[in-house]
């Protein structure tokens, strides 16, 4: 498979989660802004995470669609999975109350599967930047 085929994939399937995601959240806007107020991380910043996550998610998704943006749309990918899958992690070690703020087929998922299936697409945005990174690297170098 060429790494160009392979950017693709990764970048398409960062792109579908996000768009899948952000959609889920806006659908069911009341939900999602209701049970950001129950966490007890981020009560006080709920009313602005709930327009502010979905709207990000949308922006990291249109960043990845092109290829002058595609390695700040993985960068930005890996950021939030990973400060998503800690603040899960934190949820669950030291929360008594856990509440599903997920939208669609991902709030019928295990906090551990959650946790799993973020872990998977931190590692493919991982892989997005290390390829996405030495592609543009590769025809500056050339002209040495």
């Amino acid at each position: 498979m060429s790494r160009k085929l392979l950017l693709d994939i990764l970048a398409a399937l960062l792109v579908f989660l996000f768009i899948y995601t952000s959609i889920s959240k806006l659908l069911d806007y009341d939900t999602f802004r209701r049970q950001l107020g129950q966490s007890p991380f981020i009560t006080l910043y709920a009313p602005v995470i709930a327009w502010a996550l979905p709207v990000g998610e949308i922006v990291i998704a249109c960043f990845l669609l092109y290829p002058r943006t595609r390695l700040a749309g993985f960068y930005l990918s890996f950021f939030l999975l990973c400060l998503f899958t800690f603040y899960l992690m934190a949820m669950l070690r030291l929360s008594y109350f856990i509440p599903c703020s997920c939208g669609g087929v991902l709030q019928h998922l295990s906090w551990n599967a959650h946790i799993v299936f973020n872990i998977i697409f931190v590692i493919f945005a991982t892989i997005g930047v290390l390829l996405q990174d030495k592609q543009e690297q590769t025809p500056a170098q050339s002209t040495l």
